[in-house]
């Protein structure tokens, strides 16, 4: 069965896996969720809101939808992405993150009150030349109530109807909770743009599947619908969840030479215990519901 894994593409007429985890925009299937996700990304940049949030279950496409309007973003815009920031060390280190991302050097023997007065001026430099300064958390649950904190001060900086700065928070459920807290009230009250990115509901799985067969050179659908259903149900709708128990399900119908992937494929997958989502699964439970 390891050699399958290499060969899959070729036995299903296939250009490249379609089904891979790696985050990719020219992947990326436009459910409702996703549609409106982006639209609220949008708006934030449109109107030039100080704080846009955007949550998600990890796996639900929200890295991917980053990496989407980064490709589209406009010119007069300057992005500073920062990943997996936890700023919940000494003073300074969360602007030092931001420092770097936006290719800005950060000397650590520079103090907080110099190195606020670097990221000041470039703000001002930056806007001087017509632009403005994006700074994009993802993981961002990761920020303690400090740095939030920090990240509102930031934009004070802004003044007037001068928007220097703004900021876009992509993180966990958890994250709502965190700015909900009562030590972050006036964090949220700057967030002027939010949502929620749910999981795909049955029918979006379906067409979710089918679009990334298509972009991945299929000229049918490889799974039944009977399949598509059960890898909703395993998988909750989860995007990164379907991935794997596809790309696991088209493993082994490729080892036993089949040509489409039907409910019994992917029940041999989850029989198996190789598909492993972070939460129980009670087949039996489901077969007798059907």
């Amino acid at each position: 069965m390891v050699g399958s894994i290499n060969i899959y593409t070729d036995h299903f007429g296939l250009t490249e896996r379609p089904f891979t985890l790696v985050p990719d925009p020219d992947f990326l299937f436009w459910s409702r969720n996703h549609k409106h996700t982006y639209t609220m990304l949008e708006y934030g940049l449109m109107t030039k809101a100080p704080i846009t949030l955007i949550t998600g279950e990890v796996g639900a496409g929200k890295t991917t939808l980053l990496h989407y309007l980064l490709k589209d973003i406009s010119d007069e815009i300057v992005i500073g992405l920062i990943s997996n920031a936890h700023g919940d060390g000494e003073r300074g280190e969360l602007l030092r993150w931001v420092l770097l991302s936006l290719d800005q050097e950060a000397p650590r023997e520079a103090t907080y009150v110099e190195l606020f007065n670097q990221f000041q001026q470039y703000l001002i430099t930056v806007y001087a030349t017509g632009r403005r300064i994006v700074l994009i958390f993802d993981e961002a649950q990761n920020l303690s109530e400090r740095a939030l904190e920090e990240l509102r001060m930031f934009t004070n900086i802004n003044s007037n109807k001068d928007e220097l700065l703004q900021l876009i928070l992509v993180g966990q459920p958890e994250l709502r909770d965190i700015i909900r807290g009562p030590n972050l009230k006036q964090f949220a009250q700057r967030v002027s743009a939010n949502f929620h990115l749910s999981e795909m509901d049955a029918e979006a799985v379906h067409g979710y599947i089918a679009h990334r067969l298509r972009k991945a050179g299929a000229a049918r659908m490889i799974f039944t619908r009977e399949a598509c259903t059960l890898i909703h149900w395993a998988t909750k709708g989860i995007p990164r969840l379907v991935n794997q128990l596809c790309d696991f399900s088209l493993v082994y119908a490729s080892s036993d030479k089949r040509k489409t992937v039907n409910e019994s494929t992917v029940r041999n997958v989850l029989n198996d215990g190789i598909f492993f989502p972070p939460y129980p699964l009670d087949l039996d439970k489901k077969t007798n519901e059907t």
